[in-house]
């Protein structure tokens, strides 16, 4: 069964940048369409960015256009999320899904059946 262990989140001033990085294990990642999405206090979960089992597709959620970038390295079953020019409304919980045999990805939490845990990302002066 695939497991999935984000990593990277923290503290970053705002237009900062991170790296968001999400291992798996226990499975081979590229049988996986890859999400990511987030959480804040208070608020329902939001798709963020997904990527396609072959990496020749991606989506982003309009926040997040042009300052993310979602990109995965099969053959180290790794998928990242560059976040540059970082703002507080990004603060969230950052979590990594994943959804076995589908070539596609999906901005909706229900298409994944593999979560990690998730890391948490704050944006504060």
């Amino acid at each position: 069964q695939l497991q999935l262990v984000e990593s990277g989140g923290g503290l970053v001033q705002p237009g900062g940048s991170l790296r968001l990085s999400c291992p798996a294990s226990g499975s081979t990642l590229d049988y996986y369409a890859v999400g990511w999405f987030r959480q804040a206090p208070g608020k329902e979960r939001e798709g963020v960015s997904c990527i396609s089992r072959s990496g020749g597709s991606t989506n982003y959620a309009d926040s997040v256009k042009g300052r993310f970038t979602i990109s995965r390295d099969n053959a180290k079953n790794m998928v990242y999320l560059q976040m540059n020019s970082l703002k507080p409304e990004d603060t969230a919980v950052y979590y990594c899904a994943a959804v076995l045999k589908r070539f596609a990805c999906a901005m909706t939490s229900s298409f994944y059946g593999s979560w990690g845990q998730g890391t948490q990302v704050t944006v504060s002066s």
